[in-house]
């Protein structure tokens, strides 16, 4: 695993560690429905979808990594599973693609920048992290990016092996 992929992994934990324990329990995930809020405009099968997307999400992470049944998952134990292909990447395949949809509620296929700021703030990421991932996905002149860009940039940071990705600029600082 890349050095790289391990501080994305732990960003990741530490956003979706939404009540602040310092693990991960069913109500972090109950917590994401600020996503929903930031969505008003996407329609109910994409919000549905995103819904289905957390819930499997940590349906997979309580079914894989729970061994104790203590309801709870430690750091130590999400970042190995989460960067493993072969074990997390159905899910993350899902997430991509129900997260990166629910950006484009108009159906042309791309996102525009000030509702990708708003869904990514809703997860929790720095607003100045952001606009640098935006910015190195390549936008348009009219300030947009694909849906399929997005969903391939979430697949991508859940990848042990990849360096220098874009999502790599959700967890260095970047001056706003």
């Amino acid at each position: 695993m890349r050095d790289e992929a391990a501080k994305r992994v732990e960003l990741v934990f530490s956003l979706f560690d939404a009540n602040g324990n310092g693990v991960l329990d069913s109500g972090d995930f109950d917590l994401m429905s600020r996503v929903l809020e930031a969505a008003a405009a996407s329609d109910d099968g994409a919000k549905d979808a995103i819904e289905a997307a957390f819930r499997r999400y940590w349906t997979t992470l309580a079914t894989e990594l729970d061994a104790n049944g203590d309801g709870v998952i430690s750091v130590e134990e999400f970042r190995p599973f989460v960067l493993d292909p072969e074990r997390f990447g159905p899910t993350v395949a899902e997430f991509a693609e129900a997260l990166s949809a629910l950006g484009d509620p108009d159906g042309d296929g791309l996102i525009e920048r000030p509702l990708f700021v708003s869904l990514m703030r809703a997860i929790g990421f720095e607003e100045a992290n952001i606009h640098a991932l935006f910015d190195a996905f390549g936008p348009d002149a009219d300030d947009r990016i694909t849906v399929a860009t997005w969903a391939a940039g979430i697949k991508d940071y859940y990848a042990p092996d990849k360096a220098g990705i874009p999502g790599d600029r959700l967890v260095t600082a970047h001056a706003v």
